[in-house]
Order: C-alpha cells, then sequence, then structure tokens
C-alpha cells in the first residue's frame, strides 16, 4: 500500500520522501502529506489551504487560516481512486506553497 501511494504522489512531480521515527512525509518546499504504515492500514494526512468536509477525512486540525491538516486511513490501494488522487495534487501544491503566491498576486 504505501508503494501504491508514493507512486501516486510521485506522478505529481519531484518530492522528497523523508523517513522520520514515527511517520514518512512527502515534502517539496514544505511537508505536504505524512503516512504512518500500521500492520492492517495506513494512517496519513494532507495538508490542505483550506477545509474539505468529506466522511474520508474522520478529522480536520486547523492550524491556521491556510493550513489544515486532514487526516484519512487507506485501508487498501483500492483506496487511491481518482478523488484521492485529486488530493494528492491539491496538497502537492500546498507543498509548493502555490496557495501563498496566490495570495501575493492578488
Amino acid at each position: 500500500m504505501f508503494e501504491a501511494f508514493a507512486a501516486a504522489v510521485h506522478e505529481c512531480g519531484p518530492v522528497t520522501v523523508i523517513p522520520e521515527k514515527t511517520r514518512i512525509a512527502f515534502h517539496v518546499r514544505m511537508s505536504f502529506a505524512a503516512i504512518t504504515p500500521r500492520p492492517q492500514h495506513l494512517s496519513g494526512h494532507f495538508v490542505f489551504a483550506r477545509r474539505i468536509d468529506n466522511p474520508r477525512f474522520p478529522r480536520i486540525d486547523t492550524i491556521s487560516p491556510r493550513n489544515h491538516l486532514h487526516h484519512f486511513r487507506l485501508q487498501s490501494p483500492d483506496d487511491i481512486d481518482e478523488q484521492f488522487r485529486g488530493w494528492i495534487r491539491e496538497a502537492y501544491a500546498v507543498g509548493e506553497q502555490k496557495h501563498l503566491e496566490e495570495i501575493h498576486h492578488t
């Protein structure tokens, strides 16, 4: 399952995978996703610039107005569907800090 998640992330572009003590972070200019392997699933979170209310995110931690951690759980590679890939792309753009560029250009 980790390989399927990492492959979907790499489809977005260059990314640095950072193994940490309790998780594996995915980083461009900033970390935008992290996962923790568990025996039966992967736990993880995305960083989004907006809040996305969806049952696939059972918990959302708002850090600041443009920084929301959306927690998820992957039970199988099939969970990485087109909707989930869209979220990976959105989080990747946050990792590139594109949401901050939008603020400076408006």
